[in-house]
C-alpha cells in the first residue's frame, strides 16, 4: 500500500480529523508539515496566531487556520498581556472540548511551559484525545544549563501521557527512551525537513554579496541564527581572528540573527569582542530580527555557513543552508555527524576548540567542495530534498496516527 493511500485510510474516515497545536511558533515548521500533510489527505484544524498565519494556510480546503491570538503588541501592559494569555488558553480549552479531531499533534508547547506539560495534557486524555508530540529538542534546558528537578519531572508527565512522539534523530529516540522511560515503540524518528518556506528568487550569489557590501573574491563567513549562549559564536569570533591573524585568506565574517530575550549580557560580549579584536569592516554584525524576505541574501551571499554549537539536539538552520545550496562547517555535537557529508556537503571540528574550528574553516576553502561551489551548490539542493524531504516526513507522520488511532498500516 502506498504511503498516499495508508494516509487516507488513516484519517479520511468519518469523524477522524487532526488539531495541529503549533504553540504560536516555528511558522516554518508548521506551515511545512501542515501543506504535506495537507497533500496527503489529512484534514487539519491549525491552531496559531497572527505571526503564524500566512497564504500557504488557505491554500488546501483540507486546512483550516484557526487564530487564537490576535492583535499582538510588544509594548502592551502586563495586565493586557496576562488577558491576552488568558484568552488563548481559554480558547484552546473550549476548542478540545468541541472539536471532532481525535488526534492532538502538539509541536510546541505554549507560554505557561509546565501547565502545557501536565494540567493541560491530563485535560487532553480526560476528553478522549490521543496526543502525538513533536519533541524538538528532548530536554531543551539540559541544553541551556537550567535544568531542574521540576523541568524533569514535568516533561515525564508530558511524554508518558503521549500516545507517540516524534523526534529528528537516534540519539534525540535514546534520550527520550532512556531518561524518560519512553516505550521504544511509540517514538519515531524524523528526519528533520528541508525549510522550503523562504523566497528562493533569481538573485544570485554574485549579486548578494554586492548587496551585503562583500567583493566577489572575499571568502564571505556567515553565522545565521539565535543569538544564544550555547549557539559558541566567542568560539567563532576567535577562530576567526586566527584565520586573519595568518593573512592568507581574505576572510569577512557576517553573524546574523535574532537576539532572545534574557541574553543581553551574552550579546554584550559578543558585541565586545568584535571591536576589541577585529578591524574596521571585517565583521558585519547584525543583531537583529532578520524578516524572512532577506534569509536569501544572506545564504547566497556566504561561501559556507558555520555553526560553532557547545550543544544541540538538531539545527534547523543547517538544513535552511542546504535549502540553497550552501555548505557547513559545524562543531561535531547532536545530530551534526549525522546530517553533515564530510567533503561533499561540509566539515566537522571539535566543539569549543578556536583553532580546531579555524583549521576546519581552512580545509572547507581548499577543498573541491568550495572550489566548485557553484556547481556543488546545485549538488546539495538535489541531496537536501532526496534526503530530507517533507513528503517523507508526511509518510511517517500518516502511519504514526494510524497507529495511534488502532489502524493496520
Amino acid at each position: 500500500m502506498s504511503g498516499q493511500s495508508r494516509c487516507l485510510s488513516a484519517t479520511t474516515s468519518p469523524g477522524i480529523q487532526i488539531g495541529l497545536l503549533t504553540g504560536c511558533q516555528d511558522r516554518h515548521y508548521a506551515c511545512g508539515l501542515a501543506m504535506a500533510l495537507a497533500s496527503e489527505g489529512v484534514i487539519l484544524d491549525i491552531i496559531g496566531n497572527d505571526e503564524m498565519d500566512s497564504a500557504e494556510l488557505h491554500a488546501s480546503p483540507n486546512l483550516h487556520f484557526l487564530n487564537f491570538r490576535k492583535g499582538q503588541c510588544k509594548d502592551a501592559s502586563f495586565a493586557h498581556k496576562l488577558w491576552r494569555l488568558l484568552v488563548y488558553y481559554a480558547k484552546l480549552i473550549r476548542y478540545v472540548a468541541r472539536s471532532r479531531s481525535r488526534i492532538l499533534h502538539i509541536l510546541w508547547n505554549y507560554k505557561l511551559e509546565l501547565f502545557d506539560r501536565t494540567i493541560l495534557m491530563f485535560y487532553y486524555r480526560a476528553s478522549g484525545k490521543r496526543v502525538v508530540f513533536t519533541a524538538h529538542n528532548v530536554n531543551q534546558a539540559r541544553r541551556d544549563a537550567k535544568d531542574s528537578w521540576l523541568n524533569r519531572v514535568t516533561l515525564k508527565i508530558q511524554y508518558r501521557l503521549c500516545s507517540h512522539i516524534f523526534v529528528h534523530t537516534q540519539k534525540m529516540k535514546d534520550e527520550l527512551c532512556q531518561d524518560f522511560g519512553v516505550a521504544e515503540g511509540t517514538v519515531t524518528v524524523i528526519r528533520y525537513p528541508v525549510n522550503n518556506a523562504f523566497p528562493d528568487t533569481e538573485l544570485t550569489p554574485a549579486e548578494a554579496k554586492r548587496r551585503l557590501g562583500l567583493r566577489e573574491d572575499e571568502r564571505a563567513i556567515l553565522f545565521f541564527g539565535r543569538i544564544v549562549p550555547y549557539k559558541g559564536i566567542e568560539y567563532l569570533l576567535e577562530a576567526c581572528r586566527l584565520l586573519l591573524a595568518d593573512r592568507q585568506g581574505n576572510y569577512r565574517l557576517i553573524v546574523a540573527g535574532d537576539p532572545k530575550k534574557g541574553s543581553e549580557e551574552y550579546q554584550r560580549g559578543i558585541q565586545s569582542a568584535v571591536n576589541r579584536n577585529f578591524g574596521r569592516g571585517q565583521v558585519i554584525l547584525r543583531m537583529e530580527f532578520i524578516p524572512d524576505s532577506e534569509m536569501e541574501l544572506y545564504l547566497k551571499g556566504a561561501d559556507v555557513l558555520v555553526l560553532p554549537y557547545k550543544e544541540i539536539f538538531q539545527s534547523g538552520v543547517l538544513f535552511m543552508a542546504y535549502t540553497f545550496g550552501l555548505p557547513v562547517v559545524a562543531t561535531d555535537v547532536g545530530s551534526f555527524r549525522e546530517d553533515i557529508v564530510e567533503g561533499s556537503t561540509g566539515f566537522l571540528c571539535k566543539p569549543g576548540d578556536s583553532r580546531d574550528l579555524a583549521m576546519a574553516v581552512e580545509r572547507y576553502f581548499a577543498s573541491d567542495l568550495y572550489k566548485n561551489l557553484k556547481v556543488r551548490r546545485r549538488e546539495l539542493k538535489g541531496y537536501a530534498n532526496a534526503n530530507h524531504s517533507w513528503h517523507a516526513v508526511a509518510e511517517l507522520t500518516c502511519d504514526a496516527y494510524a497507529k495511534v488511532m488502532g489502524r493496520r498500516v
